[in-house]
C-alpha cells in the first residue's frame, strides 16, 4: 500500500465519486462555522501585524468537490465580515478605514487527489462569490500544494491559519521517504497476522494490535502538531475537525462497527471463494478513530498549543438523515445505500488496489444490506472531534531559521 498512490478519494464527479458523495464533510464544515470564524478573526489580526499583510490560509486534505470551496467561502466570509466590523469601528473620520486584507489559500493533498475537478470548479466558483459578495470580497488567491501534511509544506512561520476537515484519522507512518511509507502499524505491515478477518479494530480485535493503532495516532498527531507549529505565524490558528468515537472502550467504538459491517462484507465473499483469506487479512486500514482525551493528551505533551476550542458532536451515519431526534431511522434500506455511497466514495480506490476492481459492486451491495440490518436494531452516528488550537509564542519547538520565508519577504503577492 503506498499513500501517495492508493490513499485518496474516488475522482471525478460520477454516482460513486466523493464529490458526489462528500455530504458528510459538508455538514461537518458548516457545523464549526462558529469556531472557524473565531480562528479567521484571530488569523487576521496576526496576518496585519506581518510586514507582507497578506493571510495565508492551507486546507489540509481539501480532497475534491464542492466541500474544497466552501471552506475558501466560509474563510471568504469572516474576513469580509471582520472587515465591515472594523469599518464600524471608525467614527467621524478621525480614524483611516482599515486596510484592505488579500488572502492567499494553497489547498493541499496527496498528489492522487483530483487536482483538475478542484480547479475547474475555482471559476464558476470566483464568478458566484464575486455575485453574492460583491464589493466586500477580499482580493484571494487559490494555488493547489500536493504532498503529505505528515511532511512539511510551509517555510517556517509563514502560515495563519491551518484548517482541516476529515483528514487527521487517517494514519502515516511518517517516514522521510514517501515512496516506501507504511500507512499501517509497521507490525501489520509486515503480513504478520494478528487481527484475522478484520480490516480495522474490532469486537475481535487483540490488545496489542489495539496498542500498534493507538501508538501509531499518537506518534502521528504528535508529527503533525510539531510541523504545523513550525509553519504557523505568532498567534497562528488550527482548526480540525476528523472522526472520533466518544467510548472509552475503543472495540465498540461507532468507527468500528462502521467498517467491521464492510469486514462482514469481505467475509462473505471469502466464504464464496470470490475473495482470498489471505487478501482479507493482509489488509489493514490505515485509520484511527481517537477519543477526546486521547486527542487532548498528545497536544499538552507537545507544549506547542494553546486549546481555544474542544468538544464532540455526532453527526447521523446517513449523511442524508438531518434529524437530529431521536433513535428511529424512517427508512433502513436506503440509508443503508446513502451510507454504503458514502463509504465507497471513500475507500474504493485502496479496496480496488488491494482486491481489484472486480468485486467492488458486490461488495458493496452486500454492505448496503449489513449497513440496513444494523439500523434496523440501533440509529448510529459518527463521533466527530473539533480542535482549535493557538500556537504558543514561546514554543517547545524552535524553528532552525533553514527556511527561507517566501511569505515574509511578500514575494508571493
Amino acid at each position: 500500500m503506498k499513500v501517495e498512490r492508493d490513499l485518496h478519494m474516488s475522482r471525478g464527479d460520477g454516482e460513486t465519486s466523493y464529490a458526489s458523495n462528500s455530504r458528510l464533510r459538508e455538514k461537518s464544515i458548516l457545523k464549526t462555522r462558529p469556531v472557524l470564524h473565531e480562528a479567521v478573526a484571530a488569523a487576521r489580526a496576526s496576518a496585519s501585524l506581518s510586514s507582507a499583510g497578506a493571510m495565508v490560509v492551507a486546507d489540509l486534505g481539501c480532497s475534491s468537490g464542492p466541500n474544497t470551496l466552501l471552506v475558501v467561502s466560509e474563510v471568504l466570509g469572516a474576513v469580509a465580515a471582520g472587515r465591515r466590523e472594523a469599518e464600524l469601528l471608525v467614527t467621524g473620520g478621525q480614524q483611516p478605514p482599515p486596510p484592505v486584507q488579500h488572502v492567499q489559500f494553497f489547498l493541499n493533498d496527496l498528489p492522487g487527489n483530483d487536482f483538475n475537478l478542484v480547479f475547474q470548479s475555482l471559476e464558476l466558483f470566483k464568478k458566484l462569490a464575486a455575485r453574492d459578495k460583491g464589493d466586500t470580497l477580499p482580493p484571494y488567491y487559490v494555488a493547489g500544494l500536493p504532498g503529505s501534511f505528515y511532511t512539511r509544506l510551509f517555510p517556517d512561520r509563514s502560515v495563519h491559519l491551518f484548517h482541516s476537515s476529515y483528514c487527521l484519522m487517517w494514519r502515516s507512518k511518517a517516514r522521510t521517504d514517501l515512496t516506501n511509507q507504511q500507512v499501517v502499524p509497521e507490525e501489520l505491515a509486515r503480513g504478520t497476522v494478528l487481527n484475522e478477518g478484520n480490516i480495522y479494530i474490532w469486537e475481535a480485535t487483540p490488545p496489542s494490535v489495539v496498542e500498534l493503532y493507538r501508538k501509531q495516532f499518537q506518534e502521528d498527531f504528535s508529527l503533525f502538531l510539531k510541523l504545523r507549529h513550525k509553519e504557523l505565524a505568532s498567534n497562528g490558528q488550527m482548526v480540525l475537525a476528523f472522526l472520533g468515537r466518544k467510548n472509552q472502550d475503543v472495540l465498540r467504538g461507532e468507527v468500528s462497527y462502521m467498517w467491521g459491517l464492510l469486514a462482514q462484507a469481505l467475509q462473505s465473499l471469502v466464504k464464496e471463494r470470490r475473495v482470498e483469506k489471505e487478501k482479507l487479512n493482509s489488509f489493514n486500514l490505515p485509520f484511527y478513530a481517537p477519543s477526546v482525551d486521547e486527542v487532548r493528551d498528545v497536544i499538552r505533551q507537545s507544549e506547542a498549543f494553546d486549546i481555544n476550542h474542544i468538544h464532540l458532536f455526532e453527526s447521523n451515519w446517513d449523511p442524508h438523515d438531518d434529524l437530529d431526534d431521536g433513535d428511529l431511522v424512517l427508512d433502513s434500506a436506503q440509508s443503508g445505500v446513502n451510507i454504503a455511497q458514502s463509504i465507497r466514495a471513500v475507500i474504493e480506490p485502496l479496496v480496488a488496489h488491494h482486491f481489484g476492481e472486480h468485486i467492488l459492486d458486490d461488495l458493496f451491495e452486500i454492505y448496503v444490506r449489513n449497513v440496513a440490518a444494523h439500523l434496523r436494531k440501533v440509529k448510529t452516528k459518527h463521533p466527530v472531534i473539533v480542535l482549535s488550537l493557538a500556537a504558543r509564542r514561546a514554543p517547545k519547538y524552535q524553528a532552525n531559521g533553514d527556511c527561507y520565508s517566501l511569505f515574509a519577504h511578500g514575494q508571493f503577492m
